[in-house]
């Protein structure tokens, strides 16, 4: 019992961290900076029972769909500007026009879609507001987006640290410092690789111009 309070004591503050992380990643401009989605992943290795597991998913799935509003909010706001400014240009124009043709093609299936896909996640729902996309369908379908996402990663985390404790105990300690050493091999070969494609990016022309993200009164309402 002496051991309840501390061991709850961290798991609310690993929830708090977490979703605050999430929250950046899916909030304009800072999804480029904050590991998010990484964060989530590990985070939710430390998930041992139900409880946790649904504390974890709901706070994610509440900052995700913050996250989103903020970026819709401030599509509203600056409109087809928003391609110019300095936020889209370090994520990408590339990305930010490639959010726009999913919004044209898609519609509000775009918003659904666009959560499972990394970066784009992050400018679809400024694109949305950009285009005039209707609000409460863009808030349902964000919020829908939002849990499966926070759940489907939660349960990949806890799956992937129910294993690993699995593994530790058949291998014993030095089998941890492995397996340990694995995932961070992994992290490190995932970040150089990102950072080498952003500077493959950052070294092409910038692409020409592209129609705005607007869509047609059917699609809009």
């Amino acid at each position: 019992m002496e051991g309840g309070k501390p061991r709850r004591r961290a798991a609310s503050l690993l929830v708090l961290v977490t979703g605050a992380l999430v929250l950046g990643e899916c909030t304009l401009g800072l999804g480029f900076l904050v590991p998010g989605e990484s964060g989530l992943l590990v985070a939710a290795a430390a998930v041992t029972d139900w409880g946790f597991f649904f504390a974890l998913s709901l706070t994610v799935a509440v900052c995700a769909f913050l996250g989103d509003n903020i970026g819709y909010f401030l599509g509203r706001r600056y409109g087809m500007r928003m391609r110019e400014t300095r936020i889209v240009a370090k994520l990408g124009v590339a990305h930010w026009d490639r959010a726009c043709r999913m919004l044209r093609r898609f519609g509000i299936g775009a918003v659904l879609v666009a959560r499972f896909l990394p970066v784009v996640r992050t400018l679809v729902p400024a694109a949305a507001g950009t285009s005039g996309l209707g609000y409460v369908r863009f808030v349902v379908t964000s919020l829908v987006g939002a849990t499966a996402w926070s759940m489907m990663h939660v349960s990949i985390g806890w799956a992937a640290g129910a294993s690993a404790k699995y593994v530790e105990h058949l291998l014993g300690r030095a089998g941890g410092v492995v397996l340990g050493a694995l995932v961070l091999a992994g992290v490190g070969a995932f970040l150089w690789r990102r950072r080498r494609n952003r500077a493959a990016e950052a070294a092409e022309p910038g692409p020409a111009a592209e129609p705005a993200c607007e869509l047609d009164e059917e699609r809009a309402a």
